[in-house]
């Protein structure tokens, strides 16, 4: 084996022949072992075409997303049995005004009129009296209690002299995690209203609430069965 030496001298370096230099296989094979050092940078990853993949974006209130909607329609009528509506002057003006609150409870009846499905139980803001339309706007909130299918509640804005669009805001029972919009219709105000919910995010609405509706008219009222209570035709304990 050859042998070589390096002195060192002050500013020089002298490599005394005979001195071999390594081969480059053997200097890929030193530098493959040495530690690799970490830059400190991000590695940038990058999609191709191939490998992207759509994803279903998640409803931020955790919804689901792929809902049906579901119309479900139902009947408010005073029968001028539970003592509503009741009104809380906070004016003193003779019309109603801004800050009256109007409380009330009346029942309910499934769209096709043929079950006692229940009560309604709330109450309404005055927020302004309008002369033209002989007629006033509130604020309602209110919720419709549905014996052991459970309630949904809403809230939005309701006119004595024509239809509005409330929003669902929630529920119990079968109707859990329920949203979606609601169109009053006052048929004879204040006795009769008709509503047209359009509900997501619930499973398929109970049988005893999907019969096929009635149009809404003056002469549409309950039938007897169920304005008498009769058992078959009101659903399981009924809220009353």
């Amino acid at each position: 084996m050859a042998s070589s030496s390096i002195s060192l001298t002050p500013n020089l370096c002298k490599i005394e022949a005979p001195f071999i230099f390594p081969s480059r296989a053997t200097v890929s094979v030193f530098v493959s072992k040495l530690p690799k050092i970490s830059t400190g940078k991000p590695q940038k990853h990058f999609k191709t075409r191939s490998n992207l993949v759509t994803e279903s974006k998640p409803d931020p209130a955790g919804r689901s997303s792929s809902s049906k909607t579901q119309e479900l329609y139902l009947y408010e009528i005073n029968e001028l049995d539970r003592g509503s509506p009741l009104n809380l002057k906070q004016s003193k003006k003779e019309v109603s005004s801004l800050g009256d609150i109007v409380y009330f409870s009346n029942k309910l009846y499934s769209g096709d009129l043929q079950k006692r499905v229940g009560i309604t139980a709330g109450l309404c803001l005055v927020i302004q009296h309008v002369p033209e339309k002989k007629g006033e706007r509130y604020e309602a909130i209110y919720s419709f209690y549905l014996g052991d299918y459970g309630h949904i509640s809403v809230q939005g804005p309701y006119k004595t002299y024509e239809d509005t669009v409330l929003a669902v805001t929630g529920g119990s029972g079968v109707f859990d995690g329920v949203y979606g919009t609601v169109k009053l219709h006052n048929v004879v105000y204040p006795l009769k209203l008709h509503y047209v919910f359009y509900l997501k995010g619930i499973q398929d609405l109970p049988a005893d609430l999907v019969g096929k509706p009635v149009e809404p008219a003056f002469w549409s009222e309950p039938s007897m069965a169920a304005r008498f209570l009769d058992p078959k035709a009101t659903v399981p304990n009924f809220t009353n």
